[in-house]
């Protein structure tokens, strides 16, 4: 499967204040989330955000929440995202059938949302490198798991470029600035 834009919907699990401080590389996490949202936004890609009990981890953390369209964000209590309500109906309003995940943790809300979007029919795909935990272990089993159950895992770079389609694409350049 290749991401294409006019069919993808990029979903940002879980990014919260109270969690990042714990997750490996939460920097680069958060600066690849960043690049994967505004590349959202000059493709006409559309955007959603998971905040998991924001009561206790806090929003989305600034530097990403800024970036995120009005109305982009779903609280949850549901490890996995599909268990909320309010998000099915987001979702299916969209009307994409491709959904690219990025976010906290990987082993537990990402693939959650993850599987279960698989299981409702819809193509996912998870950007590594703009996902973690809290253990190294817990991202290579949760990537281990996604891919035995038909996640495409790929990089922000692959992401973007799939979402481009061409080196022509009138975003090309505006992206391409994003990643270098």
């Amino acid at each position: 499967m290749l991401l294409n834009s006019e069919q993808s919907l990029l979903l940002v699990v879980d990014v919260q204040e109270r969690l990042m401080p714990a997750i490996l590389d939460a920097d680069g996490v958060a600066a690849n989330v960043a690049i994967l949202v505004k590349a959202a936004k000059l493709l006409n890609v559309p955007v959603l955000a998971t905040e998991h009990y924001p009561k206790g981890l806090g929003p989305t953390v600034a530097p990403i929440r800024e970036l995120l369209p009005p109305g982009a964000v779903v609280e949850k209590i549901s490890f996995s995202a599909v268990g909320e309500p309010s998000f099915l109906e987001r979702l299916e309003r969209a009307g994409r059938r491709q959904i690219l995940l990025a976010g906290a943790e990987t082993h537990v809300c990402v693939m959650q949302t993850a599987l279960s979007l698989r299981a409702l029919g819809y193509d996912v795909a998870l950007a590594a490198d703009a996902s973690s935990s809290r253990k190294a272990s817990n991202v290579a089993l949760g990537h281990a798991r996604l891919r035995a159950n038909g996640v495409e895992v790929v990089s922000t770079e692959m992401a973007v470029f799939e979402w481009l389609g061409r080196g022509d694409a009138p975003a090309f350049k505006s992206v391409l600035s994003l990643i270098k």
